[in-house]
């Protein structure tokens, strides 16, 4: 009786080895949800959208895009951090969750600690904008109008620890000169801003500013690139005119779980997103929202990748002297 009664037991042990086995490898067995930080319609959720079908055909589910803007992509990351830790919930992480971090110590998410970084999977430099019937048609003229009218001309954002807020702090800051940062709910309301006149310069994100300027709404001053844009082949980087590598800003964005998934779901999940980055059309669509596809090497390559970013932001926060108030 003991004998089958251990047999029993060790056969109800196996099948449920066997059982959580085999739930790692369905993953994923329905739709998976990518929470982004950013308003539909702007360059990064473009991106996603192009990119979500791809991903879905190789993991055989559909792919749900969530947009969950506000606070700089802290009440994104918020969110993503209390979901399930089952590969079903995916943010859209970027530096913006670092800088945000970094400027908020005390925020209720550690981007370092509560996602488990997959893959990056694109970069976008920003594109220093103004209004096309805006007098300055160059970086240096902007810089001298800034000089003459110290405090009096103002820069928009898509909030505080924005891609835009720390383009337009860090150009003030290496260019010696004063100006209002005007933020806003997010990054689609900058051309708008600019094109009212209630705002006289911006850092937008290339995927946001290259059809305004190839529109003929805006015009583009500068690049935070290191090299030109391929798009806007005659707008010069900023580093050379400031003379400083930390005018060189690419914004990234990846994929992160919620931590902890486990090794099978961050290892199916980093396979789907190499193969759909392979996928022509994605880098198509991802040219066409003004960011370059890249990829981590692998997931340990991705942590290492985002603890060296949390460093570098930090610096950057210092010397502009950027605060969360």
């Amino acid at each position: 009786m003991q004998r089958r009664t251990f047999c029993l037991g060790a056969f109800g042990a196996g099948m449920m080895f066997h059982s959580i086995v085999n739930a790692a490898q369905a993953y994923p067995s329905r739709a998976v949800r990518i929470v982004v930080p950013y308003a539909a319609g702007g360059g990064p959720d473009i991106m996603v959208r192009q990119f979500g079908p791809a991903l879905g055909a190789t993991m055989g589910q559909p792919i749900v895009v969530e947009n969950k803007v506000g606070a700089g992509g802290v009440l994104a990351a918020q969110y993503a951090a209390q979901a399930a830790a089952d590969g079903y919930t995916v943010l859209l992480g970027s530096n913006s969750h670092l800088i945000q971090k970094a400027l908020q110590p005390s925020l209720m998410f550690n981007p370092e600690k509560d996602f488990v970084p997959v893959t990056v999977i694109g970069t976008s430099p920003s594109v220093l904008v103004v209004s096309a019937n805006s007098p300055y048609r160059s970086a240096q003229d902007l810089i001298a109008a800034l000089r003459a009218h110290p405090g009096k001309m103002n820069y928009a954002s898509g909030g505080i620890g924005s891609a835009a807020h720390l383009g337009g702090a860090t150009f003030t800051t290496l260019a010696g000169v004063e100006a209002t940062h005007v933020p806003f709910k997010g990054s689609v309301e900058i051309p708008a801003s600019l094109l009212r006149g209630d705002t006289d310069f911006a850092f937008a994100i290339a995927g946001t500013a290259i059809p305004q300027v190839q529109g003929g709404r805006l015009r583009a001053l500068a690049v935070t690139s290191r090299d030109p844009l391929a798009e806007l082949p005659d707008v010069p980087p900023l580093r050379g005119m400031l003379n400083s590598d930390l005018a060189v800003q690419e914004f990234w964005f990846g994929l992160w779980l919620p931590a902890t998934p486990g090794a099978e779901v961050v290892d199916k999940l980093y396979r789907a997103a190499t193969a759909a980055l392979k996928d022509a059309a994605v880098r198509r669509g991802f040219e066409a929202a003004g960011v370059r596809v890249i990829q981590s090497d692998s997931p340990a390559s991705a942590a290492a990748f985002v603890r060296s970013e949390a460093r570098k932001w930090t610096e950057i926060i210092k010397l502009t002297g950027i605060t969360a108030g």
